[in-house]
């Protein structure tokens, strides 16, 4: 289907979906790689494991978060790259930042965690923000596998 409403229309199928998601995968099992480089260092089976999970996991957060999100952009004819960063980068953030915060202060935090409550949310912001630039980085390089412009 192609997009309505922008200066250009894009269209993606079903088999650039699937190498999008592949891609998005690859990006996050290379970032969790550097991150374990620079943890625990070179370690071959290390950094392999490191890749595996991260790709895996960023897959599988691609899917269940950042899917019903960009299915509501794309049925509203929302689909320009500037939208797959702006997806990405949000639900990254938000991810990040509600896993940092005891799902936003919905849950039970230990009680010495009160006292230093708001270094905390400082923090959780802060690092929220890092990662939401890999995850818009994630969603750019999905969204540059899945569509293609179209006339």
């Amino acid at each position: 289907m192609a997009s309505k409403g922008s200066l250009y229309r894009y269209e993606a199928t079903l088999d650039r979906a699937g190498l999008a998601l592949t891609a998005g995968g690859l990006v996050g099992g290379v970032f969790a790689t550097v991150l374990v480089l620079i943890g625990s260092g070179a370690a071959p089976l290390e950094l392999l494991a490191g890749f595996l999970v991260g790709a895996v996991i960023t897959a599988m957060a691609a899917v269940a978060i950042g899917g019903p999100v960009w299915l509501l952009c794309h049925a509203f004819g929302q689909r320009g790259p500037w939208m797959a960063i702006l997806v990405g980068a949000l639900a990254g953030f938000a991810l990040f930042l509600g896993g940092q915060t005891y799902g936003f202060g919905v849950f039970a935090m230990p009680v010495t965690d009160s006292e230093t409550l708001l270094f905390r949310w400082i923090s959780a912001v802060a690092t929220s923000l890092i990662l939401a630039l890999v995850a818009a980085l994630i969603g750019w390089t999905m969204w540059r596998v899945a569509y293609r412009r179209v006339a």
